[in-house]
């Protein structure tokens, strides 16, 4: 009677820590679902169903799923965080496959030739811009990516956020027009640099916050692309009415997976999602085109007053700052690359 007790008390024992084993801990977001399908985990941290992240992330979702990779693909539009570091955190440890960042977070990772798509007036127009990153020098810089990230990321495309333009509580019609106004832009590093030169004075206000900022004279000026700062009713505040288009930067946004999984797919998978890729980028830089002009056109309508201005003393005062960013980052190779596709 002993033995039989003792032997069902080891079963109900052994029964307990399997059955912990297999539900404990954070569950990875690439796995096989019941259907044995590949399920990679897509984010962004953008809210809106109408931003082009979404447009993009739902363009990669339909061509991955639609391949014959048996795949599934569940799209997060901020629901993994609002925040890149997060975003990067999660796909370090395995609960997001494929994220959006910019570079002035991947620049924090220790990857600093990045810096050099967000400084101001390296790219003059979007064809520019398009030339360089879909050609060598973006190849080069996928290179550098995957190399000093230990492949903890891989590129899988260049996405846009649009062209940032000033806006403020007053046109500008020269650059001496922008001496002394509170700026909400980058406090530190060579975009501040940049813009004190200019003799702006840098200021940081949290984007959910800058809304109250510019309502309040906390800033007197900001700087975005039409579809965000629009999208937020900037352009309806005092200090956001009057748009001067500098386009002093054409917004760089990159496409990552973690490269070590990347290896372990099936050739098929791997091809699926090169190809869901590319079907993103071209979907996601589409939306933003179209977007800048819709949302152009509706702050004209809401009474904002849009100025052009001569961008040439700004983009001569940005050659000097470029020149020693590229040369501090052991870049200035890909910086004369660039400015010969202009």
């Amino acid at each position: 009677m002993k033995k039989t007790l003792s032997l069902v008390m080891f079963m109900l024992f052994a029964g307990v820590f399997v059955l912990a084993g297999c539900s404990g801990g954070e569950e990875e977001a690439s796995g096989e679902t019941g259907e044995g399908k590949l399920k990679i985990v897509a984010a962004h941290n953008q809210t809106s169903p109408e931003n082009p992240y979404q447009i993009g992330m739902e363009a990669f979702k339909e061509t991955a799923e639609s391949a014959d990779a048996n795949i599934e693909v569940e799209v997060h539009a901020g629901t993994l965080g609002t925040s890149e570091s997060e975003l990067v955190e999660k796909l370090k440890l395995g609960a997001a496959d494929v994220v959006l960042v910019s570079p002035g977070f991947m620049s924090k990772t220790g990857i600093e030739e990045i810096d050099l798509f967000a400084l101001p007036y390296v790219f003059d127009s979007y064809d520019h811009w398009e030339s360089v990153v879909d050609g060598e020098v973006g190849e080069e810089m996928a290179d550098i990516v995957n190399e000093k990230s230990n492949n903890d990321f891989k590129m899988l495309g260049f996405w846009s956020a649009g062209v940032r333009h000033y806006y403020g509580k007053k046109p500008l019609e020269s650059m001496s027009d922008i001496e002394g106004l509170k700026y909400r832009t980058q406090t530190s590093g060579a975009v501040a640099n940049y813009w004190e030169e200019t003799g702006a004075v840098p200021t940081s206000v949290a984007w959910g916050e800058l809304y109250q900022a510019l309502q309040q004279g906390v800033v007197d000026a900001a700087e975005n692309s039409y579809p965000y700062f629009v999208q937020q009713n900037h352009h309806k505040t005092d200090n956001g009415k009057y748009i001067t288009e500098t386009g002093h930067d054409y917004t760089t946004r990159f496409l990552l997976i973690n490269g070590k999984k990347f290896e372990k797919y099936t050739d098929e998978q791997k091809q699926a999602i090169m190809d869901a890729a590319a079907a993103s980028v071209e979907k996601e830089r589409q939306a933003v085109y179209e977007q800048e002009e819709e949302y152009k056109q509706q702050a004209i309508d809401d009474g904002a007053k849009v100025n052009q201005i001569d961008r040439e003393p700004f983009m001569e005062l940005a050659k000097p700052i470029q020149d020693a960013r590229a040369e501090e980052i052991g870049a200035k190779d890909l910086l004369d690359k660039i400015r010969d596709m202009k």
